[in-house]
């Protein structure tokens, strides 16, 4: 199953609420929202918990803060989490209160975040 496209739409009306430009990127299964070219964001549909998950790059000082929040638990896809990033399951993000509280504190982070590496043209 994929993401849910309602879900989705949410994300990106947060994001014009809030006037931020970005772009969109499948990958990981999944949708992830880049802002000026770094990773901010993503939806992607959790076959293990069956549900969709919000992961959320919102660095390492905010996410040890954040795991006391309903519904965010560590970014882990491989059996190690991922410093700085947080999943969130939909009961914290239900309320269009708390999705836009999750996308500002991905917004807030974008300054401070490392852009990945491009890839070199063979």
């Amino acid at each position: 199953m994929a993401y849910d496209e309602f879900i989705a739409d949410r994300i990106r009306r947060a994001f014009q609420e809030k006037q931020v430009a970005y772009e969109e990127k499948k990958m990981f299964g999944g949708l992830c929202f880049m802002v000026d070219g770094k990773m901010c964001c993503g939806i992607l549909y959790n076959k293990k918990k069956e549900t969709d998950l919000i992961m959320a790059r919102i660095g390492e000082a905010a996410s040890e803060a954040a795991m006391k929040s309903p519904g965010c638990h560590p970014m882990d896809f491989t059996g190690r989490p991922m410093k700085g990033y947080v999943f969130i399951t939909p009961d914290g993000f239900d309320l269009e209160k708390d999705l836009h509280y999750w996308i500002q504190l991905c917004i807030d982070f974008n300054p401070l975040a490392k852009a990945s590496r491009k890839k070199k043209k063979k």
